[in-house]
């Protein structure tokens, strides 16, 4: 989604460049470069970026930063592992930015709700349902991939409506009556979509997955 610089304070704006400033001071030390080095890996992360910078740029609107648009977190996370997919993803923001599709000034709070606690939320669930179920092909594949890509989506939208909410640029009402019902539609889009792109990853190129194991999924099953 576009959240427009329009919508927030001064101070709003400023906080969001501190955090996003501080992530980027944190990750330098715990981002895997080396892995970049890696042609099929580093050309994986530039896929993952320009990919979903087109899916981006497609998107609907209500009326400002009420925007819709497929979000790609949990596939890029099961894809590239959360520091790659938080990289790639802030990657896809900074070409849309560049196109003028979202607002450049809150680049830093768009990369915090759309890319960045999506990321974390998704590597959270994954790590979740690891402990929690049996390490099966289609757990993994139906209760990670499918249901936790449209979760992940929800949970972004709900922060979304709570930073709208708490900047005061809508009011909670508002935002629920005539917003929220849209994200429980694009949570079915977002479970098909990414899930059926992981299932292709894994059936067909499995290496393009880090976070599936076949030892773990597969043998002896």
């Amino acid at each position: 989604m576009n959240l427009p610089s329009a919508l927030f304070s001064a101070e709003w704006i400023a906080g969001s460049w501190l955090l996003f400033a501080a992530w980027v001071w944190r990750s330098w030390r715990r981002t895997p470069w080396q892995a970049l080095k890696d042609d099929r890996r580093f050309h994986l992360v530039a896929g993952w970026a320009l990919g979903l910078a087109l899916l981006w740029s497609i998107r609907a609107g209500i009326e400002a930063g009420l925007t819709f648009h497929v979000l790609g977190a949990m596939a890029a996370t099961l894809s590239l592992g959360a520091p790659l997919a938080t990289l790639a993803l802030g990657l896809a923001l900074v070409v849309v930015c560049a196109n003028g599709a979202f607002d450049a000034p809150a680049f830093a709070l768009n990369f915090l709700v759309t890319a960045l606690c999506p990321v974390v939320f998704a590597d959270a669930w994954r790590r979740f349902i690891a402990r929690s179920l049996p390490a099966h092909f289609f757990v993994f594949i139906f209760v990670v991939a499918f249901f936790g890509s449209g979760l992940t989506l929800l949970v972004e939208g709900a922060l979304a409506i709570l930073v709208l909410w708490g900047a005061g640029a809508y009011t909670l009402e508002h935002l629920l009556q005539d917003w929220a019902p849209y994200f429980v539609l694009m949570g079915f889009a977002e479970s098909w979509l990414s899930g059926v792109v992981i299932t292709m990853f894994v059936v067909y190129r499995p290496d393009w997955v880090a976070a599936f194991d076949d030892a773990r999924y597969l043998k002896n099953k």
